[in-house]
């Protein structure tokens, strides 16, 4: 049983070998003429696959691209995270309490009073990392605004603009003024 259907028919005795010839020609003839028309027969299957093809190699590249997208967002994290602990700030045990805005609520962090005045004169800034408050200079809060400004949630900026119709313009709040 290792011949072709064909040589089986002719061995069975089922089949003459004038027909194997005469469906060999039409087999060479419907090739020829495929090969010939410009027409191509449209086999349905192919285009199927060739279609789920298509759609696969496109879903490969969304989720190609999701990966790059999340693989850089966790360099970035762990950039910004990097220049925390190089640069962060002892918050010391003070018993000054600074209290912030962070998603709509009012948080506090007890601070030693140089780190409340460098808050206060924007010399110093929190930073939300790994949920917790860190504290670093302006200067490294900038970089890390660069990479994720959702980060910073304090950074005070030194405004000297004073406005020509305040009327208390004249009228200096004294800086050790606790409220």
């Amino acid at each position: 049983m290792a011949g072709s259907l064909q040589d089986q028919l002719l061995k069975a005795g089922l089949s003459t070998k004038q027909k194997a010839n005469d469906a060999n020609s039409q087999k060479k003839k419907k090739v020829k003429k495929q090969r010939k028309s410009s027409d191509v027969v449209v086999d349905e299957n192919k285009v199927e696959a060739e279609k789920v093809r298509k759609a696969k190699v496109e879903r490969d590249q969304q989720l190609n691209k999701q990966r790059k997208l999340d693989a850089e967002e966790k360099a970035v994290e762990a950039q910004i995270a990097d220049m925390v602990a190089q640069s962060k700030v002892a918050k010391g045990n003070g018993d000054i309490a600074y209290n912030f805005v962070h998603e709509k609520k009012v948080k506090k962090l007890y601070v030693v009073e140089d780190v409340s005045k460098g808050l206060s004169k924007g010399q110093l800034a929190i930073v939300s990392i790994n949920d917790s408050y860190e504290l670093v200079p302006t200067a490294v809060a900038e970089k890390i605004r660069q990479r994720n400004e959702s980060c910073i949630i304090v950074c005070n900026q030194n405004e000297t603009d004073i406005d020509d119709d305040d009327p208390y313009a004249d009228f200096q709040v004294p800086d050790d003024l606790m409220w």
